[in-house]
C-alpha cells in the first residue's frame, strides 16, 4: 500500500539524493525498502549520516529508532564518514594470535585510533573484520581495498607514511 505521507525535501541539493529517492520510490515508500535504501545511501555517500537516517525515517513513515536500529544492526553500514584511507584489520583468532593485537596497539599509540574510529584530519579510518578467509597469511589487513597478509607493525607504519606523504 502506497503511503500518502507528504515527502519532505532532501537534506541538501546534492544530486545523490535523487538516487536515494529512486530507491524508496521503487519500494513504494514502504518499510520493506528500508535495507535497500540504506544500501543505496551507503553506496552514494560512503556512509549513513544522522541527517540521512532522519530523512529516510520520515519518507518511509518509520520511527527514527527503527531506522537507526537497522543501520546499527548490520555491520555493513557506517554511521560516520570514512577516512580517505581505510584500514580494516582481521581480528579473527588466527590473525589475533599472529599479531593483530600489536597492530591495534600501534594504531592506538601512533595515531590515537581505536577500532571503529577515523582520525580527526579525516585521513585514516581504522576498522575490524572478523575474517577475510586468509588465515595462513595472518595477521591480515585490508588496506584501501587491498588484502595484505603477514603485516608487521613496521610494514604498517611504512604504508601509512607513504599514504600520508602522497596526500600532501
Amino acid at each position: 500500500m502506497l503511503h500518502t505521507v507528504k515527502k519532505p525535501a532532501p537534506p541538501s541539493e546534492d544530486r545523490r539524493w535523487k538516487t536515494v529517492d529512486a530507491a524508496m520510490r521503487r519500494y513504494g515508500y514502504e518499510a520493506s525498502g528500508l535495507v535497500e535504501t540504506l544500501h543505496v545511501l551507503q553506496e552514494s555517500f560512503g556512509y549513513v549520516s544522522e541527517e540521512a537516517l532522519t530523512y529516510v525515517a520520515t519518507c518511509l513513515n518509520l520511527p527514527l529508532s527503527k531506522v537507526y536500529g537497522v543501520a546499527t544492526f548490520y555491520s555493513y553500514f557506517n554511521l560516520k564518514a570514512p577516512g580517505k584511507h581505510k584500514i580494516a584489520l582481521c581480528t579473527g583468532t588466527t590473525c589475533y594470535v599472529k599479531g593483530a593485537g600489536e597492530i591495534v596497539a600501534f594504531m592506538r599509540s601512533e595515531y590515537g585510533l581505536e577500532i571503529g574510529e577515523t582520525s580527526p584530519d579525516g585521513q585514516l579510518s581504522f576498522d575490524m573484520v572478523r575474517c577475510v578467509g586468509a588465515c595462513g597469511m595472518g595477521p591480515v589487513m585490508v588496506l584501501d581495498g587491498e588484502v595484505v597478509g603477514k603485516l608487521t607493525v613496521a610494514e604498517m607504519k611504512k604504508r601509512i607514511r607513504e599514504w600520508l606523504s602522497h596526500d600532501e
